[in-house]
């Protein structure tokens, strides 16, 4: 298995065709209660049914079925990580990695990557690596752009000019969103560079513009579809390179 998914759980990984399904029917029916979703007629008797046992359910954990399965994960979020902190081991630069589960909004994790930043004293190279998916609150239905060049975006507006700090954030499978970027990149002179042409950074991050802000600058990464998928991949490069 290569996984998508942070914790690398096998049952989610691409559903887990091959994994016993721990989840029932009464299951989903507390979430479809719980969260208050009008699910098709067709659906929610599917899954009542289910849950009176008049439904066959998916196999189980200790399901015969399974008796010859075995599970290998041989690519991840993690294992990238570990790759990019050997790379980098490799040209002197000490690397940490924070998380390979990181989640949430981007501007909050950007915001929280630059207050750590803010509380370290740096005169060497380091590498800060992370990985996970965050998400964008949409604000702006005509906005482009997807959560790793946001989170860049807010990243260099809550650092400033105040340190050397360059920073990469891409989408492992190529595509950044809906658009044809894998992800971006910032530099020390990223808001110095926007003001010169004439982009609002904090406009850009309001209406969901950042793939336009880092386009305009030519930051955007571009690799084409990978055709695979092990999460985000970001690294901020801090300190005198």
């Amino acid at each position: 298995m290569i996984s998508d998914v942070a914790g690398d759980d096998p049952t989610h990984i691409a559903s887990g065709p091959c994994t016993p399904d721990p989840s029932t029917y009464i299951d989903a029916l507390h979430i479809l209660n719980r969260l208050g979703i009008d699910a098709p007629p067709g659906v929610r008797r599917h899954l009542e049914q289910g849950a009176a046992g008049l439904q066959h359910d998916t196999p189980k954990p200790g399901s015969s079925c399974f008796s010859r399965v075995s599970q290998h994960l041989i690519g991840s979020a993690q294992s990238s990580l570990e790759a990019a902190s050997s790379f980098f081991g490799e040209q002197g630069i000490p690397a940490i990695i924070l998380s390979d589960r990181i989640s949430g909004d981007a501007e909050v994790t950007a915001r929280q990557h630059a207050a750590l930043l803010s509380g370290l004293s740096i005169n060497d190279p380091l590498a800060l690596l992370s990985g996970g998916e965050t998400t964008v609150t949409v604000c702006n239905p005509e906005g482009c752009g997807g959560r790793n060049s946001a989170y860049l975006l807010a990243l260099a507006i809550e650092l400033g000019e105040r340190r050397p700090v360059w920073a990469l954030a891409c989408d492992t499978d190529g595509i950044d969103g809906t658009e044809n970027n894998a992800g971006a990149v910032i530099t020390p002179d990223t808001l110095a560079r926007a003001q010169k042409s004439g982009l609002d950074a904090a406009g850009c991050l309001h209406d969901n513009r950042s793939y336009e802000f880092f386009s305009s600058l030519g930051d955007l990464v571009v690799t084409g579809p990978t055709r695979t998928n092990v999460n985000d991949y970001r690294v901020i490069l801090v300190g005198k390179v």
